[in-house]
């Protein structure tokens, strides 16, 4: 499992921490019962606070990627796709609420944001 954390992001460390985690269960890299590092090992190869590292697995934890056993330490858990899908909808809905109304309060016709939003969709595909 590789992390690559970037000190030149305005998100916390312990979110591109637990995103990179989230994306590499959610594509298979790691497999449900998968142990992870712990969170000791992992505070020390990111060279990243202990803290970091247990506010990132908290997070995970919360949000059923993983689980841990005391003693044991912390597991890949079983993952739902069609929930994880319902909530990434949820969160896209949210985000283009917001778009929506932003796109609203300048002006942007409905055609222009159709564009914008297809120009950066493939943008991302070839990125």
């Amino acid at each position: 499992m590789e992390i690559i954390i970037s000190n030149r992001s305005k998100e916390p460390i312990y979110e591109q921490i637990t995103k990179q985690i989230q994306a590499n269960i959610l594509s298979g890299d790691l497999a449900e019962g998968q142990a992870l590092p712990s969170i000791r090992k992992l505070a020390k190869d990111l060279q990243v606070s202990v803290i970091t590292t247990k506010r990132a697995y908290e997070e995970l934890e919360k949000a059923g990627f993983i689980y841990s056993i005391v003693g044991k330490g912390s597991f890949v858990a079983e993952q739902n796709l069609e929930v994880i899908r319902e909530k990434k909808l949820q969160a896209i809905e949210e985000q283009l609420g917001s778009v929506i109304s932003n796109s609203k309060e300048i002006g942007l016709p409905l055609d222009e944001l159709q564009q914008l939003l297809k120009i950066l969709y493939e943008d991302e595909d070839n990125g």
